[in-house]
């Protein structure tokens, strides 16, 4: 991503400082670099070191930028500014990386503070008057289209965030962004360290899991086993557990992290963003993010999930009632299906009434033959190659570094961090840019973050079908940032896509997944490298079509949050209330008590 959406008034970039004297601004030297992000960080004095150094070369250019008098070309000019980027971004993403996947707490937290100093400096720069006049300044007539762009979006986004306000207005925005960086960090942490555990008294309660998944879960010398709300257990518990009380306890454990820490972090962020929506002119927080968005309205937002919801509503209820039904079979008399009921319903009906049982594919997809279809799949479509690259330098050792080759010729870097452990980040699968990408000067590096079965000795990493979908998914991302740094030569441009579209290349990528011929290619049997049966694949896309409504209405109960929770007064926004609200409004199973 790119700095944040910044703005300014025309009026602030004529009267700053010095870009209409007789001089003419000096060139900037390049900036960039081929070097590995992580090379030479070990530890936290190195870390602070490397991310010290980028923010004090950032400032060093600022002031060339703001001081500089004479007529500014549209190249020089801009160069200058975009070398101010290159830094700051330097000096956010790495200890971004840092802060939520190196092992060391004392890593993490030192990541921290330089994040906060990284992220004041990203603020400090967009209410920045003088840095705004600069880029007003420039006289574009005659420039590439490319350049134009990127200074119309710049000159757009320093306006909207309020570098057109007067000084105290501008400290008060500066101490609620540094405030926001604050609460996002406290919520993360508390997310990343609040993982729990649950324990079933022997391996008679895991019956209905997989025999790899029991191998893999030992007894403890008093028979009892430990499992973690990790996704590695979440989602084998919830398709395939038996007993009914492990998958409520499950899915309550997996609902409460961070709780009660969170709902207040929640609360307070909530606040801060209405207060900064608000100084910047803005009825809410929902107003303002929308405003340069597609939809451009909450009301817009909200009309078009009230279309959503609609439209799922026969396919959703026509779902539940099919799983209703094979509960009654276990239950007589049953008249609702419990919010951990849903899934493992759901899979005995893909079995008795699709033929289709999702544990038989597992075989077929251990994680090292997916991982290599994945990489056959992208060489095909995109011409890339990946080649493993061990001397790279990583933050644990079972991160996978690969050099990324187009035509023989190096365009990348990428990073597969895939599997559970203490201390990583919380969240679900993403591909997180590490540094991006500029022609001609620096290579992209992006690390791939998941919770993938495997990665220990023997261990083969037998994946659903759900978490290969994901794998496909997150590597379209992946793909589409190192793509979007081989296109520009502006920082500035490589932002991956506009908000509105960041989501297509990886919904395009993932539809691969569900060709039976590109399955074909890589899903073989983990012990006798069979292929999967194509009798198998038509079935498992059949029975896929059940469950499609309810997950596109659990979609909307998590977008209508996010939209109600910041299109109101503060008060009104009880994130507990609004959200078991729209689960028994928009689901029809019964709200889990004691999960928020």
């Amino acid at each position: 991503m790119k700095l944040p959406s910044w703005t300014a008034l025309v009026l602030i970039g004529l009267v700053s400082t010095g870009h209409l004297g007789a001089q003419a601004q000096p060139a900037t030297p390049s900036t960039g670099s081929t070097v590995p992000f992580f090379a030479g960080v070990t530890d936290a004095a190195s870390l602070t070191t490397v991310v010290n150094g980028h923010l004090a070369t950032a400032r060093q250019l600022l002031g060339q930028l703001t001081a500089a008098s004479g007529a500014r070309t549209a190249e020089q000019t801009l160069r200058t500014y975009d070398n101010i980027i290159v830094h700051f971004q330097a000096a956010r993403d790495l200890p971004t990386i840092v802060r939520q996947l190196h092992p060391d707490a004392a890593m993490r937290t030192a990541a921290e503070t330089l994040l906060q100093a990284a992220e004041g400096f990203e603020t400090e720069l967009a209410l920045n008057p003088a840095a705004y006049g600069a880029l007003a300044g420039i006289r574009t007539t005659g420039a590439p289209a490319d350049l134009k762009r990127y200074l119309t979006l710049e000159l757009d986004d320093y306006r909207r965030e309020g570098v057109d306000k007067d000084a105290p207005t501008r400290a008060k925005i500066n101490e609620l962004r540094d405030l926001l960086v604050k609460l996002r960090q406290e919520f993360d942490r508390n997310v990343r360290e609040g993982a729990r555990t649950l324990t079933v008294a022997s391996a008679a309660e895991l019956e209905g899991l997989p025999p790899d998944f029991i191998a893999a879960h030992k007894p403890a010398a008093d028979g009892t086993i430990k499992l973690t709300t990790s996704a590695s257990d979440l989602q084998p518990v919830m398709l395939y557990a038996k007993s009914d009380d492990l998958r409520r306890r499950m899915l309550i454990e997996s609902n409460n992290i961070a709780y009660p820490a969170n709902l207040a972090v929640l609360q307070r962020m909530v606040e801060a963003r209405t207060e900064l929506a608000r100084t910047l002119g803005f009825k809410d927080w929902a107003s303002f993010d929308l405003s340069n968005r597609m939809a451009a309205t909450p009301q817009n937002a909200a009309a078009f999930i009230d279309r959503i919801v609609a439209a799922s509503a026969r396919k959703a209820n026509a779902d539940y009632q099919l799983i209703l039904d094979r509960k009654k079979q276990d239950q007589p008399g049953a008249t609702t299906v419990d919010a951990w009921q849903r899934r493992y319903y759901t899979e005995l009906v893909r079995q008795s009434s699709y033929n289709f049982d999702s544990q038989a594919m597992r075989p077929y997809f251990s994680y090292e033959r997916v991982r290599a279809g994945v990489f056959a799949v992208s060489g095909r479509l995109f011409g890339l190659e990946f080649r493993p690259a061990p001397a790279l330098p990583v933050w644990h050792s079972s991160v996978e570094p690969y050099e990324v080759f187009e035509g023989g010729r190096l365009v990348a870097r990428i990073y597969l961090d895939m599997h559970p452990r203490p201390g990583k980040g919380g969240g679900g699968a993403t591909a997180a840019t590490a540094r991006a990408g500029i022609r001609g000067r620096q290579l992209p590096e992006v690390v791939l973050i998941c919770r993938f079965p495997g990665g220990a000795p023997g261990d083969p990493g037998l994946m659903t079908f759900d978490q290969v979908t994901t794998f496909f998914h997150e590597f379209g991302h992946l793909v589409h940032a190192i793509s979007s740094g081989q296109q520009q030569q502006w920082i500035g441009l490589t932002r991956v896509a506009e908000r509105d579209f960041i989501e297509a290349p990886s919904q395009m990528m993932e539809e691969w997944v569900s060709d039976p011929a590109t399955l074909a290619t890589f899903a073989t049997h983990y012990q006798t490298s069979a292929p999967i049966p194509a009798t198998l694949v038509s079935q498992m896309l059949r029975a896929n079509e059940l469950g499609r409504g309810y997950d596109t209405r659990q979609q909307m109960v998590f977008a209508g949050l996010s939209l109600s929770l910041h299109d109101r007064d503060p008060k009104n926004a009880d994130a507990m209330a609004i959200y078991k609200d729209l689960m028994e409004k928009y689901l029809p199973t019964t709200y889990p008590e004691g999960s928020h």
